[in-house]
């Protein structure tokens, strides 16, 4: 089989995005300036971006929906994108997954209050890899999908499970993280072996290594080459990716790291930052799996980050890979 396209299951998600004027005190009030709905879960924010950055991709969802209005406008969403459904699950049992997304107007710094709904269902089951011809999987949330979520009495887990088919199917496997609270280690722990790319933020790795959370504007660039290294010794194949605030440390595999800086942009061209982690995640992958140099991909990944905080939605901002280079390379990027 030649492989071309990718695969995206787990948390397939409604954002009801609303803009404040700014973030309330507990029991206070603020102002909804502007409200809206979008793709929110990281199959459907990056299949999204991929299906900007390149609109002729092959793109392929798995996944559980309730049967209910948000459901349909997800459906409908990915078949305007161009991305198939033959692989969506649909069931009455819980609500579609969505989430309350409230973005402060003044910073772009966004506050989430979620409904789990049906991915909370999702299983192995439910994600048909068999006779499908993507070269990469990308699977997430670890956290929010807790049936996958539940640790067997061996130490396992459904993620586990599903990323070692995969793997087994041929295809390349990515995973990428939220910052949830829980039990990194023995979440994600046992699918490490089984992936390929694994894409976190600073904090998401501290939690996932055992070592103190950075503080935001101290995050020390060696001290992320150390947690990626340390995760690739714990049995990633390929590359693990940090993201923070001032750029990104990818470390390789083959020995290889590369510290790439964020994009210089303006304030006032910041309408949220919902979303900006998968847009990241997408942009890496994306060059991936053109077989692009780390080094490119890791530019096209802090672009195409950069790119999506135009918008309060998560992916409305994204352009075409070309578009996006442009854009870092018009705004310039951090040292």
């Amino acid at each position: 089989m030649t492989r071309k396209g990718i695969l995206l299951a787990g948390n397939w998600i409604i954002d009801h995005v609303k803009l404040l004027d700014s973030w309330p005190h507990q029991d206070g009030l603020a102002t909804i300036l502007e409200q809206c709905d979008g793709n929110g879960g990281c199959p459907y924010n990056v299949a999204k971006d991929i299906a900007r950055l390149q609109p002729d991709m092959p793109l392929y969802a798995a996944g559980l929906l309730g049967d209910d209005a948000d459901g349909k406008a997800i459906l409908e969403d990915c078949h305007a994108h161009g991305i198939d459904t033959s692989r969506m699950s649909t069931c009455k049992e819980a609500p579609t997954s969505y989430t309350d997304v409230m973005t402060d107007s003044t910073s772009g710094r966004r506050t989430f209050f979620h409904q789990r709904g049906t991915n909370a269902l999702l299983n192995p089951e439910h994600i048909q890899l068999d006779a499908c011809p993507a070269r990469l999987f990308v699977m997430g949330y670890f956290g929010l999908l807790d049936t996958l979520d539940a640790v067997r009495p061996d130490g396992s887990n459904g993620h586990a499970e599903v990323f070692a088919m995969a793997s087994e199917a041929g295809m390349l496997t990515c995973a990428d993280l939220v910052s949830t609270p829980c039990d990194f280690p023995a979440i994600v722990g046992p699918s490490l072996p089984h992936l390929d790319i694994l894409v976190l933020n600073e904090w998401e790795a501290a939690q996932l290594t055992g070592t103190d959370s950075p503080d935001e504007d101290a995050v020390d660039p060696d001290v992320l080459k150390a947690q990626a290294e340390e995760l690739l010794g714990r049995g990633v194949r390929q590359a693990v990716a940090i993201h923070y605030r001032e750029g990104a440390v990818v470390a390789t595999g083959s020995g290889q790291c590369h510290v790439q800086g964020s994009v210089l942009m303006p304030q006032e061209r910041i309408r949220g930052a919902a979303g900006a982690g998968d847009a990241f995640f997408a942009g890496l992958i994306y060059g991936v799996h053109e077989g692009w140099p780390i080094a490119e991909s890791a530019k096209l990944a802090v672009s195409t980050a950069a790119a999506s905080l135009e918008a309060p939605t998560c992916s409305d901002a994204v352009r075409t890979w070309q578009e996006c280079l442009a854009l870092g390379h018009e705004l310039g990027f951090r040292s």
